[in-house]
């Protein structure tokens, strides 16, 4: 005689497993409606930290104001292998680095942070985000 409460436990522990497996990667995605792509900003900072992390790429800056005082401003990029694709490198940018930024605003705190379009290196070297946040409409 077959026990049915083995047949049942397999069967749940089968959805249990494809949920995670199906799932997990859906619960890491984020939607970037955060971002006001409408009104792109020009910044100007220089590079306090740069994390080469999946799933996306960050880079922080200290941005100067009018007046002497700074700000810190995180700008969120595409991931590691979206950005090797259009000549970015885990060492293209450094700490110390002095950066011309084109970003998508955080919509609640603009001056917090934003979306990376496009970037200006020191050398002049202009990289995309990637076609992962459309195409720049402000240009340095």
């Amino acid at each position: 005689m077959t026990n049915p409460l083995k047949g049942a436990r397999a069967a749940l522990l089968t959805a249990a497993g494809l949920a995670l497996a199906v799932g997990g990667p859906a619960l890491a995605h984020h939607s970037f409606s955060m971002f006001d792509n409408e009104h792109q900003t020009k910044i100007e900072g220089t590079v306090t930290q740069f994390e080469w992390t999946n799933p996306h790429v960050y880079i922080q800056l200290t941005v100067a104001e009018s007046g002497g005082a700074s700000r810190k401003y995180t700008v969120e990029c595409a991931n590691p292998g979206i950005l090797n694709r259009v000549g970015w490198k885990f060492n293209v940018v450094k700490p110390g680095d002095k950066l011309k930024l084109v970003v998508a605003p955080l919509r609640d705190n603009p001056t917090a942070g934003g979306l990376l379009h496009e970037m200006v290196l020191p050398d002049g070297r202009v990289l995309s985000n990637g076609g992962f946040a459309g195409a720049a409409t402000v240009h340095f």
